[in-house]
């Protein structure tokens, strides 16, 4: 019997426990009968009785991260990829959300280890395929989902450190993507626009450290500055929903079909407010006009606390136009659409439909969500060429968006042609860990 404790700061909120192939959670007494307790999960609510591995395992294993970087975790970890508990055992001190998962607190002090400079940054940037979140270093010890290379950091006295012994990171720092060219200027623009058109998204820069750029990304889940900073819980609408990290296309190789927008929708009017519904439909047009094929479900996330949940600020937010080797096929459909220049109001209808919203007030709101996008672009482009990394590519990320952006406003007023069925030519799935990764299918 493995016993794992869940902590929010010193308190402890659940015991995982595994032997002999089964996985339990279970809530402690004194965390379930807190005015101030929070669940891990929307999929796992406070309550006497434990959870079981059905429950318990797709949440872990959408804290780690998938692909080629959770490959290189289990090699230098020495773990099996499916190991998940293993996993997290030794890389739960700084997760999402504002949960520690560890066997026992760590040793030191919790503190910060300072990069001292852009020839030190550099080489970590260049070692992370091999070693992904530092593992292995002292006190290191912290994990971050998704396929793409990155680093949780902190931000101490202006300078870029690593955090140690538990102590928690502030911001993620997202290397330049070799097989992407002007990746961080494209992530950038894209959440800069996201911002300027007045959606919830967290703060970014650019900076370069010797031959590399990279995104700097403000952790949302994170209050506080320097040493003094706490942790929000969050999690992802696969772990809200119950499903693995495989499955977090709609569309995918699993056998199984992930969560729609649909589902999505429903996970937000059964917990949130109409402030969030409005907020995540902003979110889906937003996506679906810069052309942005790897929203899935992993890319849009909840913040939990005492009170009622929140759609979380967006972030990933990034544009597949400009790169012949991105798939076209968004990771979900509007109804039964996939391809965004194929959509027209009646796909925006059906898709309302589905998630109970107005059909009129929704191609409404791709109008006025899309004018105002075409309206900031120009501003966001100069914005983001002013960041330290400079403007590589932005104006040809910004030509791809505003061609875009003006199909979707133009079709979301138009029929189109009639088809015997939507998804006849475009149901291929989106394979591997991400659209813009090595493994996405173009």
């Amino acid at each position: 019997m493995v016993d794992l404790p869940v902590h929010y700061e010193d308190r402890l909120v659940a015991t995982i426990s595994a032997a002999a192939q089964a996985t339990r959670l279970a809530y402690a007494d004194a965390w379930s009968s807190s005015a101030e307790s929070f669940p891990v999960s929307l999929a796992m609510p406070i309550r006497p009785e434990p959870y079981e591995g059905e429950q318990v395992l797709p949440w872990l294993m959408n804290l780690l991260p998938e692909g080629e970087p959770l490959r290189a975790m289990t090699r230098a970890l020495g773990a099996a990829p499916e190991d998940a508990l293993g996993l997290i055992a030794q890389t739960g001190n700084d997760l999402a959300g504002a949960l520690s998962i560890a066997p026992q607190q760590p040793r030191g002090k919790p503190g910060y280890r300072t990069i001292p400079d852009a020839d030190a940054l550099e080489r970590i940037i260049e070692e992370l395929p091999a070693r992904p979140f530092l593992v292995g270093e002292g006190g290191v010890s912290m994990s971050l989902a998704g396929a793409q290379e990155k680093l949780p950091v902190a931000i101490i006295d202006g300078q870029i450190a690593v955090p140690i012994n538990g102590a928690p990171s502030t911001h993620i720092l997202k290397p330049d993507n070799p097989r992407l060219p002007g990746s961080v200027q494209n992530e950038a623009l894209c959440m800069v626009l996201s911002r300027r058109i007045g959606l919830n998204v967290a703060p970014v820069t650019t900076d370069v450290a010797g031959k590399r750029s990279y995104l700097l990304v403000d952790r949302y889940d994170r209050i506080g500055t320097g040493n003094d900073v706490r942790r929000l819980h969050q999690e992802d609408f696969c772990q809200a929903l119950g499903r693995p990290p495989a499955a977090k296309y709609e569309f995918n190789g699993t056998g199984t079909r992930g969560p729609s927008i649909a589902d999505m929708f429903a996970v937000v009017r059964q917990h949130m407010t109409a402030r969030d519904i409005t907020r995540l439909l902003d979110a889906v047009i937003f996506n679906i006009a810069i052309g942005n094929v790897d929203s899935h479900a992993k890319n849009y996330s909840i913040l939990l606390g005492p009170g009622v949940p929140q759609l979380a600020p967006l972030y990933d937010l990034m544009s597949g136009l400009a790169w012949t080797n991105i798939t076209q096929n968004h990771a979900q459909a509007i109804g039964e659409q996939r391809r965004g220049r194929h959509i027209y109001g009646r796909h925006w209808r059906r898709m309302a439909e589905a998630a109970g919203l107005a059909a009129r007030g929704t191609v409404q709101r791709v109008e006025q969500v899309t004018a105002r996008l075409l309206r900031e672009l120009p501003a966001a482009v100069e914005e983001v060429a002013a960041m330290p990394a400079g403007p590589s590519m932005l104006e040809i990320f910004a030509k791809e968006i505003e061609e875009r952006a003006s199909e979707v406003r133009t079709h979301a007023g138009q029929e189109g042609v009639p088809d015997l069925a939507e998804m006849t030519t475009d149901d291929s799935p989106t394979i591997g860990a991400s659209a813009y990764s090595a493994n996405g299918e173009a």
